[in-house]
């Protein structure tokens, strides 16, 4: 199943889970908290966090992606990387802090993809279940 069908599967259906979810619970989450719940798990696909780091890996929107990584380097500053991915008729395409739009191909968009999938597993079993 494409990246895009599987964002759009879980896009129609996500209102739904949250009702469902809300109403389990009796109670309601903002947006800001299921960002942070929904990073929380994604965060975990790339193996563990070195201690002083941090690193998100999040849907912001639909279609619209968000990794950021924070460490502190050899020299005791702080670095922090973040990339925006967005997934286009056109194909999917990144976007550094700063830099231009980039159209990921071969392995880069595999990775991706896998990453998309396994996020999308990962709140769909573990959050909205």
């Amino acid at each position: 199943m494409s990246v895009r069908k599987l964002l759009k599967t879980r896009i129609s259906g996500k209102a739904e889970r949250l009702a469902s979810a809300s109403a389990r619970a009796n109670n309601s989450f903002t947006y800001e908290e299921l960002i942070n719940a929904e990073s929380a798990l994604g965060r975990t696909l790339f193996g563990p966090v070195p201690e002083g780091c941090r690193r998100e890996f999040f849907e912001s929107k639909p279609n619209v992606w968000i990794w950021h990584e924070s460490f502190v380097n050899s020299l005791g500053r702080m670095e922090e990387m973040t990339i925006r991915y967005e997934v286009r008729p056109t194909g999917v395409y990144k976007k550094p802090t700063g830099g231009t739009y980039e159209r990921l191909e071969g392995v880069e968009l595999d990775n991706f993809r896998r990453a998309a999938r396994g996020y999308l597993n990962l709140v769909k079993t573990k959050l909205y279940c």
